[in-house]
């Protein structure tokens, strides 16, 4: 995006949290975000604004210097990936970058920025998660999660069966319990963790609930939208979604319009619409959509037996 159309996408958005009544908060991704022409320009409209914000980001560009700076503009998280042990990862990314990595945890920490590591699971590093926790908590990582790989073709080599992807779950429940007082908070990020902890009877369905209520599950459509760089703006960022464009239209009027409503069709969900956790959960419409095309089709590795 020019200098122009930042401003007026920042306005957009301030303008469609005013309309709604809400606080205005932005995750800032790529790419390395670091790298645009105007990156610090955007920091500064942040930091005039008093408007705190995320990145999701590389370590590469990573330095004291940049790290003060950058709190200073009033970054509250930095996220970086890692995808698996140092030989996993660095194929996936490249050579060098997991040490990395590691080494700017401490960095954004010694800025008062609070470092997340991020996880895509798949095929490829499934058998590498307990030790990819074990070494985040080692670090002194604030955060850990973990999120399923989304195909975007017809490869689909990294594929999990909803045991194998059970079976994670129970393994990362136990490392977590195992580290519930190290320091680092683990975000149960995947919505299938409801399933899990509904299973283990750690979640239970509140009474006297609105029966057609969205209360919680994917937030597709439901709490935030994505901006990508020629103005599209898509519902969910893992899949092509697209509602809309912030060049021409407003983002409330996006988010309330017809566009949209289809992401939010919870009847036609081939499972989720006859689970009791419909109003909780719904898994990963886009890992779902990634696999079969379907959006309102059957989560992957969803396990839960459905008795129509």
């Amino acid at each position: 995006m020019s200098w122009d159309e930042i401003e007026s996408v920042f306005e957009n958005c301030l303008d469609m949290c005013h309309k709604a009544n809400r606080v205005p908060y932005f995750y800032i991704t790529g790419g390395d975000p670091i790298l645009h022409s105007r990156f610090w320009d955007l920091m500064e409209l942040f930091k005039s604004n008093k408007i705190a914000f995320s990145i999701l980001g590389n370590p590469f560009h990573l330095n004291d210097e940049v790290c003060q700076r950058l709190k200073e503009c009033g970054c509250e998280r930095y996220q970086l990936s890692i995808d698996g042990l140092r030989e996993t990862h660095d194929a996936i990314r490249k050579p060098g970058s997991f040490d990395t990595t590691l080494e700017k945890i401490k960095c954004l920490q010694n800025a008062g920025i609070r470092c997340a590591i991020m996880t895509t699971v798949s095929g490829t590093n499934i058998s590498e998660m307990p030790e990819i926790i074990d070494l985040v908590v080692k670090h002194k990582a604030n955060v850990f999660a973990f999120a399923r790989y989304c195909p975007t073709s017809s490869e689909k080599s990294t594929h999990l069966t909803p045991e194998q992807y059970r079976d994670l779950l129970e393994m990362c429940w136990q490392k977590f319990e195992l580290y519930k007082d190290s320091g680092t908070s683990f975000n149960l990020k995947d919505h299938l963790w409801t399933l899990f902890l509904y299973e283990k009877g750690l979640f239970t369905i509140p009474e006297n609930l609105n029966e057609e209520m969205i209360y919680d599950g994917c937030n597709c459509a439901n709490c935030h939208l994505t901006i990508l760089p020629k103005g599209d703006v898509y519902a969910c960022r893992r899949f092509e979604s697209n509602v809309g464009n912030v060049f021409n239209e407003k983002l409330f009027d996006i988010f309330t319009g017809d566009n949209i409503n289809q992401y939010r069709d919870y009847e036609k969900f081939e499972k989720c619409s006859k689970c009791e956790l419909k109003r909780f959960c719904r898994g990963c419409p886009a890992v779902t959509y990634g696999y079969t095309g379907n959006f309102y089709g059957t989560d992957p590795q969803c396990w839960k037996q459905i008795v129509a």
